[in-house]
């Protein structure tokens, strides 16, 4: 018998892509660490174990018996208050699985992590794989410096103990099934009219079922010890938006504002909005990313893993819709 893969994060954005993916190309048995209820839970070609990353006895528990590991497991928050959560999860969960793998002699351990902890900075910059740590961009967000200290982490249990190890950094993810608009937020907000003025950055996304099978080549020939930038376009904020706007027929904001601006403005929008029936849901932390440039170029991917991307446009279409059925069921 063939030993069970093992995914965590399964129930995530990328995760439920991947699951599926692996499915349809007959891969498995499939094992998925869940900490709650999850959609598999009644799939006999399914083993969930119930767990949480941050416990190492559940991480060794789902870990024992597995040929490989897809590490996915994540937590998206901008808000102070969940940062001890946020080093937990990324920088604790990866070290319960990297000692886990090797204890137990996994063949191969994939770890998603992000774009931005090697690919932003304040001007219009593509990075590549051989670009630095971004801290003195990213210091202030305890989400991409925990996934900083985690892929730190993974890379020296590579380095030292010989963990047979591939890492992946998604750039934003888009398209349809983010159940939790953990990475489709934003333009969420800008479909309910809270993007009150055009961002002055840009971004890098990819869709999330292209992003899987980007992950699952990593696992298949990926180099071992080396990391994949795997993105899609690199489009300005206004780009994007103004795509957005065509296809949801929403009116795009009609001037832009610099970051300090729509940081002043931004108090009074909270107050006074409420008192017209609106809301306005944007917290600083991300007006401060939007002037923030997130480009990469993900040629090595392309050429290694036989990366690709569809249509950027099918992409936004997709997501828009989906956020928009959603929203009606």
């Amino acid at each position: 018998m063939r030993k069970p893969i093992l995914i965590t994060g399964a129930t995530g954005f990328l995760g439920t892509h991947l699951v599926g993916q692996l499915q349809q190309q007959g891969a498995g048995p499939l094992r998925l660490l869940c900490r709650g209820a999850s959609r598999w839970d009644n799939d006999p070609a399914v083993e969930v174990v119930r767990g949480d990353i941050t416990s190492a006895a559940d991480v060794d528990r789902a870990v024992s018996g597995t040929s490989s590991v897809y590490h996915l497991a994540g937590f998206v928050s901008r808000h102070p208050k969940d940062n001890e959560l946020l080093y937990r999860t990324h920088v604790a969960g990866t070290r319960h699985v990297c000692d886990a793998s090797l204890k137990h002699g996994v063949e191969r351990v994939v770890l998603a992590s992000s774009s931005g902890t090697i690919a932003v900075s304040r001007q219009p910059v593509i990075h590549d794989e051989t670009a630095s740590y971004k801290h003195e961009v990213l210091g202030q967000w305890a989400y991409y410096l925990s996934k900083i200290y985690a892929e730190k982490a993974a890379f020296d249990y590579s380095q030292r103990k010989q963990l047979p190890l591939v890492v992946v950094n998604p750039a934003l993810l888009l398209g349809p099934g983010d159940d939790r608009n953990s990475s489709t937020g934003d333009l969420a907000l800008f479909l309910d009219g809270q993007i009150m003025s055009m961002p002055s950055g840009g971004m890098s996304f990819v869709d999330a079922r292209d992003c899987a099978a980007g992950v699952i080549a990593a696992m298949q020939r990926g180099r071992l010890g080396e990391r994949y930038l795997l993105g899609g376009p690199n489009w300005t904020f206004q780009r994007i938006i103004e795509h957005v706007a065509k296809i949801s027929g929403v009116r795009p904001p009609f001037m832009e504002a610099s970051v300090k601006a729509s940081l002043l403005m931004a108090p009074l929008l909270r107050r006074t909005m409420p008192l017209v029936g609106r809301r306005f849901d944007l917290d600083d932390a991300t007006i401060e990313m939007s002037g923030m440039f997130w480009y990469c170029d993900s040629s090595k991917a392309s050429k290694e893993l036989d990366f690709r991307i569809r249509d950027p446009l099918e992409t936004l279409r997709d997501t828009v819709y989906d956020l928009r059925a959603r929203r009606k069921a």
